[in-house]
């Protein structure tokens, strides 16, 4: 399964939620700080096959992305950035926030509600994660597959 991550307020605190210790790699490269359990989960997902990617609404460098999660040990398998969006979408980009399908995208992890009525109306797969949901990991995992960590 081709499952994709949001980053502000799903797995980068831009608001506040537990983070992961910082990584002396991390604090080296300057990193923006990853949510409390990416790290665990990202790895059970991977020990599943999974491929993992980020889809964000961001104007952050693919490469950037990447490097992120590098400095956590982590890597994502692909990067859809706002660019590559308005690219792939054109004029449809304007209109609709996220689009995995466009993506071969299975399934997309997100903090908006927004993106859940999208993925209603368009006819995509969505788990919304609240800020304060500390029980995250396993909704996301037993949407997945059934299981929990």
């Amino acid at each position: 399964m081709r499952i994709s991550f949001d980053l502000d307020d799903t797995l980068i605190a831009k608001k506040r939620f537990p983070l992961e210790k910082e990584s002396f790699v991390a604090k080296l490269l300057g990193a923006e700080r990853l949510r409390l359990g990416t790290i665990t989960l990202f790895k059970a997902l991977r020990s599943k096959g999974h491929q993992i990617g980020v889809y964000t609404t961001s104007y952050r460098s693919k490469t950037k992305i990447k490097r992120m999660f590098w400095a956590y040990g982590l890597s994502v398998d692909y990067v859809v950035n706002q660019q590559l969006h308005e690219r792939t979408l054109g004029k449809r980009s304007k209109s609709i926030s996220k689009y995995p399908p466009a993506f071969e995208i299975d399934l997309h992890i997100d903090d908006s509600l927004g993106v859940e009525r999208e993925g209603e109306l368009y006819g995509f797969n969505t788990v919304i994660v609240a800020m304060g949901d500390l029980q995250w990991m396993d909704k996301i995992l037993e949407r997945v597959d059934g299981t929990i960590i």
